[in-house]
C-alpha cells in the first residue's frame, strides 16, 4: 500500500517534472512514510514518484519506481496471488532479484503483455511504462479498491492517488463548478467526478493507455464480471462460499509485518476474526471502538468473538472529547468531502496505536450478500416508479424527509433509483442551499452518466450492483482508502476478492438475497464457527454517537458560517434542536466553512 504520482509533458523539462512529481509525493507523504523515490532518467519526458509503505519484502529491494528490463512501475496496493503467478513466469524463464509483488507485475507484463491485468488478484492502481512502445499504461483493479486520478491537458497527463496532489503542482486546476451539488444529493463525490474540473478517477478494471509520441490516450477495460448463474443448491452455494472466503482471508494475511482485524462484533468482521484465528491462532491481532454512550457499543458482542481466539484482543473508548480535539485533523485527512468517514480516522488511528501496518475489514458483504434494507425495497420502487411523473415529483412537499426522495424516482434514469434508497439532501433543499435554480439540480442529477450494466440486473442483483457500484466504491471504499492512509495504516477487504466474487456472482438470487434472513447465504456458510448471538441480532452498523457529540461543537453550528444562507441557517437550527440528522449538519460544514 503506497501512494503514486507522475506527470508525462514533453512541453517541460526534467527539472520542472521533478519538482511538480516531488510536490505531488510530498503532500502524500502520509500514505507512504516508510520511503519514496522518484525516477531520474532525464532523458524522459516522464517522471513517476512513489511513497511507500512497506508490507511485502520491507528491504531495499522494494523501493519504486521499480525497473524491470524495458519497464518502469510505481505501484499502490497488493497482489495476493503474486507467489502463484511467479511460479508460472519463472517457468518460463524469468529471474527475480526482489521478492516483492511489483516485480511480478512487471515480468508477468514482459511475458504476457497487457493481459497481466486481469491476471492479478489484489487491489492495485499502477502506472507502468514500456520504453519499447514508448507508452504509459494506468491500472486499476476490478472493484476500484485503490484510488487513480488523471487529468489531460494541453497534451500532458498528470495522475496520482489523491486528489490534493493535483493541487500541490503549480498548475492550474479549477474547482469543478457542480461538486457541491454532487456532494449534497448523494453525500459523496461520485464516480467519474471529482472537486476539480478535467480531473477525473479512472473506472475500474480498466486501464488508460497513453502514447508519448502523439500525447493521446484511451481507456479500455481489461475485465468484465460474469453474472451467469450456475449453482442452485444451497448446500453447494454455502460450501463454495466457505471455500472461497476461507482461502480469501488466507491469503489477505500474507505480509512480513503486522496485520489485524477490525472486530465491530457484527456478522462479517466475526465471520473474518474467526476464520483468521483458524490460520494464524495466537498471532491473531483484533481491535475494536467503544462508546460510553451504552446505546452505541457493542463490546458484549465483540467479547463473544474475541474469547473464541486465541489471539489479542484491544478494545479503544472513543470520546466526544476525542472528536473535539480530532475534528480538524479529521476534515484536513479527507482528501474529497464525505457525508461519513470519521469512524475509518478513530478505527486507523487505533490501529496505528496498537502497531499494526495493516487491517482486515468487512466492507463488501453488506453490498454482495444483501444485508442493506434497499434489498427490500427494490419491489416498492418498481410499483412506485409506474405512477405518473408529476405524481412523483409531488412527493417532495410532504412533510417526511424520507418520502421526500420519492421526487428521484421521477427521473428517467437508474441514478434516481439509488437516490431514492441513499439520497442525501433532495433536489430543492440542494437548490436553496447552494442558491442554484432548481431545474439545474434537476438536469445535472438526471443527466449523471451511469453503466448501462444495471439494466441488465432486477431486484436483489440490482441493488447489489447499485450498492457495489455506487455507495460502496464511491463512500466506503474512498473514506476508508484516505482515513487508513492518513495514519500509514493499509485496510483489506476479502470479501471483494476476485475469486470470491466470482463465486458469488454464479449464484441464484433466490439463495443471495433471502427477504427473511439479510445475508443469510454468509451467515449459512459459517453457521459451524459463528455463535447465533451475532447472527440471530438486530443490526447495528458500526456508527458513533456524532448525534449528540456533533451538537455540542461550536465550530459545526457557528452560526456566522450560515449567516448568508437563511435556509442552511434554519437546517443548522433544526439540527440544534435534534430534528437534522448529524451527516447533513457535517455535510453543510464542510460545504460553507472554505
Amino acid at each position: 500500500m503506497c501512494r503514486i504520482a507522475g506527470i508525462i509533458s514533453k512541453a517541460e523539462t526534467f527539472p520542472q517534472l521533478l519538482k511538480n512529481v516531488q510536490a505531488m509525493c510530498s503532500v502524500m507523504a502520509n500514505g507512504g512514510p516508510d520511503d519514496e523515490g522518484l525516477t531520474d532518467d532525464r532523458e524522459t519526458d516522464f517522471v513517476f514518484g512513489h511513497r511507500r509503505l512497506a508490507l511485502i519484502d520491507l528491504s531495499e529491494a522494494g523501493h519504486q519506481p521499480m525497473h524491470y528490463q524495458d519497464l518502469t512501475i510505481v505501484f499502490n496496493g497488493e497482489i495476493y496471488n503474486y507467489l502463484e503467478l511467479k511460479e508460472e513466469l519463472i517457468l518460463q524463464g524469468c529471474q527475480f532479484t526482489t521478492a516483492t509483488d511489483t516485480e511480478v507485475i512487471l515480468a508477468g507484463y514482459a511475458v504476457w503483455g497487457i493481459t497481466i491485468f486481469n491476471k492479478l488478484e489484489g487491489m492495485f492502481a499502477f502506472a507502468l511504462y514500456d520504453k519499447e512502445i514508448n507508452s504509459t499504461y494506468l491500472v486499476r483493479d476490478q472493484l476500484g479498491i485503490k484510488p487513480l486520478y488523471y487529468s489531460v491537458q494541453a497534451n500532458k497527463l498528470v495522475f496520482a492517488s489523491e486528489i490534493k496532489a493535483f493541487k500541490a503542482t503549480n498548475y492550474l486546476f479549477k474547482e469543478k463548478k457542480n461538486w457541491k451539488t454532487y456532494f449534497l444529493s448523494f453525500g459523496h463525490i461520485p464516480h467519474p467526478f471529482t472537486t476539480l474540473e478535467e480531473v477525473y478517477s479512472l473506472p475500474s478494471s480498466c486501464f488508460l493507455k497513453w502514447d508519448h509520441e502523439s500525447a493521446t490516450f484511451d481507456i479500455s477495460p481489461f475485465s468484465k464480471s460474469n453474472h451467469q448463474v450456475i449453482i442452485n443448491d444451497p448446500n453447494t452455494a454455502n460450501a463454495l462460499i466457505k471455500e472461497r472466503l476461507e482461502h480469501a482471508v488466507k491469503n489477505h494475511l500474507i505480509a512480513d509485518a503486522p496485520v489485524g482485524i477490525f472486530l465491530s462484533g457484527g456478522i462479517d468482521s466475526s465471520i473474518l476474526t474467526l476464520v483468521a484465528d483458524k490460520i494464524i491462532g495466537k498471532n491473531l491481532k483484533t481491535l475494536s471502538i467503544n462508546f460510553a454512550e451504552q446505546a452505541f457499543s457493542e463490546e458484549k458482542y465483540q467479547h463473544i468473538i474475541a474469547d473464541k481466539t486465541q489471539g489479542t484482543h484491544t478494545s479503544y473508548l472513543v470520546t466526544q472529547n476525542d472528536l473535539e480535539q480530532n475534528l480538524d485533523e479529521i476534515l484536513k485527512a479527507m482528501d474529497q468531502p464525505s457525508n461519513d468517514a470519521i469512524n475509518s480516522w478513530f478505527v486507523n488511528k487505533c490501529a496505528k496505536e496498537n502497531g499494526l501496518k495493516a487491517v482486515l475489514s468487512g466492507i463488501g458483504a453488506d453490498e454482495l450478500f444483501g444485508g442493506y434494507p434497499s434489498f427490500k425495497r427494490m419491489k416498492l420502487i418498481k410499483a412506485l416508479k409506474r405512477l405518473p411523473k408529476f405524481i412523483l415529483r409531488l412527493a417532495e412537499k410532504l412533510p417526511s424527509e424520507k418520502l421526500n426522495r420519492i421526487y428521484f424516482l421521477s427521473y428517467n434514469n437508474p441514478i434516481g433509483e439509488y437516490l431514492f434508497l441513499r439520497g442525501f439532501f433532495t433536489p430543492s433543499a440542494v437548490s436553496k442551499i447552494l442558491q442554484l435554480p432548481k431545474k439545474d439540480i434537476d438536469h445535472l442529477l438526471e443527466n449523471f452518466p451511469i453503466d448501462p450494466e444495471i439494466n441488465s440486473f432486477e431486484n436483489g442483483e440490482r441493488a447489489a450492483w447499485m450498492e457495489t457500484n455506487l455507495f460502496m466504491k464511491n463512500q466506503l471504499l474512498k473514506d476508508t482508502d484516505f482515513m487508513s492512509m492518513n495514519h500509514g495504516i493499509e485496510v483489506r477487504v476479502p470479501f471483494l476478492d476476485q475469486e470470491l466474487l466470482k463465486a458469488i456472482y454464479q449464484i441464484s438470487s433466490e439463495i443471495k438475497f433471502n427477504d427473511k434472513t439479510p445475508k443469510g447465504l454468509l451467515v449459512n456458510s459459517f453457521k459451524d464457527i459463528l455463535p447465533e448471538s451475532i447472527w440471530n441480532r438486530p443490526k447495528m452498523g458500526f456508527t458513533f454517537p456524532l448525534q449528540g457529540w456533533l451538537k455540542q461543537n461550536k465550530k459545526i453550528t457557528d452560526p456566522s458560517l450560515y449567516q448568508k444562507n437563511p435556509f442552511s441557517k434554519s437546517l443548522m437550527e433544526k439540527f440544534k434542536n435534534g430534528k437534522l440528522h448529524w451527516s447533513k449538519a457535517y455535510a453543510l460544514y464542510q460545504v460553507f466553512k472554505g
